[in-house]
């Protein structure tokens, strides 16, 4: 009896379901600390207050919740596009696992006070060993996968998420590079000092929003749009083109989060010019998904996934004209150190990034249990309303705040005084903080819609690993 070889869909469909978890667990987070700003109050004891639960949710939404997206959907997307399971099955287990750990940890040592002191990169050094051998386990299973394809072809989203493997490692190694002291507690001292530290710290930071946030999800946008459309990628040609264009561009822009510091005139400028450059490849990505549907329009009117998916590159559009606008120095001396920025961050992170995950988990978890569609389907329409009402009252009012703010902090007196105390520019904020709530609570609710959908999709099904389709002479790719 021949058994025919089948697709690995076990990590998938353990990364797609923490995926769900870690979103709740994340933005959960993000509601608590959006209430300790408007009730000072919740602020409880040392290890539950702003300062400590704050790079506790940036961790949790970023790497728990969008590392688990990409983690499943590069290793669905790979075996699909490849006709091929997935290379060293038990590491790529390892990475599951590995990856779990490393969250499980940032939960204990980040509210404990254990961090580096940087922005996205707060981990001390014992995680970020553990970290680094999860990650290059990551590479060798995803880029084995591509070197055993069956086709010739490798498809684009691979192109992406490969981008996104590589950069995310050469940014953890130089950013996390330390002279370790004790390992409990964990301290470190950094390998770098003053304006250098800042430079290498945003060259890490910007690049964590270009590689991890971007690239890696437009791998799932390059996949899912077309397959959840049913019609090929618009511009075959324009998305090689834009790919080379973003990873070239990216690296270069981090310097636009140091305007007026004491790092050197021209990097700041160099930072600016290679933003606005970035304006170009980042809507070739968006045009590109959005005229995927060009014939296909009316799917949208009854399918809530594609609503996801769209809506998804409508709000990557918004942010990548956002970013480069306030890249420039004049812009940014309004915009920086306001909610403007925190706007902005999550019309990506929220608009963006949770959108097109959010749709392309719904597309993976019926496939992974043998269903052809979710549990409800009109649970995830409104699903849909509630993630996209939360955001628009977030970024809303967190611009009407930050422009307020950036406004009242420059404005000054016939005789150059300031015109505002801080505490007066707090209290204008203040009601605007109440409506970031209210969007947060929306969003988050909206994830526990989805879990629930999720369970009822999963339960009583058997967990189910497709067989592995050989390409013919006419498709080149799944």
């Amino acid at each position: 009896m021949s058994t025919q070889a089948t697709y690995n869909y076990k990590v998938v469909r353990q990364f797609a379901i923490m995926t769900v978890v870690w979103g709740i667990v994340g933005m959960l987070v993000g509601v608590i600390i959006a209430a300790q700003l408007v009730w000072p109050d919740l602020n409880l004891g040392e290890y539950l207050h702003f300062g400590r639960l704050r790079p506790l949710h940036t961790n949790a939404v970023i790497f728990a919740f969008g590392g688990c997206a990409l983690f499943a959907t590069s290793y669905y997307v790979v075996q699909r596009t490849n006709h091929t399971p997935l290379f060293l099955p038990q590491l790529a287990s390892f990475t599951f696992w590995g990856w779990q750990a490393v969250i499980v940890l940032a939960a204990i040592t980040l509210p404990l006070g254990y961090t580096s002191g940087k922005e996205y990169a707060e981990l001390e050094w014992p995680v970020d060993l553990l970290i680094t051998a999860v990650w290059v386990s990551y590479a060798i299973v995803f880029f084995g996968t591509v070197a055993r394809r069956k086709t010739t072809h490798i498809y684009v989203a691979n192109w992406f998420y490969g981008a996104f493997i590589l950069t995310v490692a050469l940014l953890h190694v130089v950013n996390s590079m330390a002279v370790p002291i004790t390992m409990w507690p964990m301290k470190s001292y950094s390998a770098y000092a003053g304006v250098q530290d800042a430079m290498v710290q945003w060259w890490y930071g910007h690049n964590a929003v270009g590689f991890f946030l971007t690239a890696g999800f437009l791998g799932i946008m390059y996949y899912f749009v077309p397959k959840q459309a049913g019609r090929p990628v618009y511009s075959y040609r324009l998305s090689v083109v834009h790919f080379w264009a973003l990873i070239f561009t990216y690296m270069w822009a981090g310097p636009h989060h140091l305007h007026y510091t004491a790092l050197p005139d021209w990097t700041q400028s160099l930072g600016m010019i290679f933003s606005l450059i970035l304006l170009a490849p980042s809507w070739g990505g968006m045009i590109n998904g959005i005229m995927t549907l060009s014939g296909a329009w009316h799917k949208l009117r009854d399918d809530p996934i594609l609503k996801f998916l769209i809506t998804s590159l409508s709000f990557y559009g918004m942010s990548t004209f956002e970013g480069p606008m306030m890249a420039v120095k004049t812009v940014n001396a309004l915009s920086h150190y306001t909610d403007w920025t925190i706007g902005h961050v999550h019309s990506g992170a929220l608009g963006w990034v949770a959108m097109v995950s959010i749709g392309a988990i719904y597309y993976l978890i019926p496939r992974m249990f043998g269903k052809n569609e979710m549990y409800s389907v009109k649970l995830i329409s409104v699903h849909f309303w509630m993630a996209t009402a939360g955001v628009v009252l977030y970024i809303a009012s967190m611009w009407i705040s930050g422009v307020t703010q950036g406004l009242m902090w420059r404005a000054t007196n016939p005789d150059g005084t300031l015109t505002y105390s801080f505490v007066e520019s707090v209290k204008a904020s203040y009601p605007f903080w109440s409506i970031r709530l209210l969007g947060g609570l929306l969003f988050l609710s909206g994830m526990l819609v989805m879990a629930y959908n999720v369970f009822k999709t999963a339960v009583g099904s058997k967990p189910y690993n497709a067989p592995v389709v050989l390409p013919n002479a006419a498709h080149a790719h799944a």
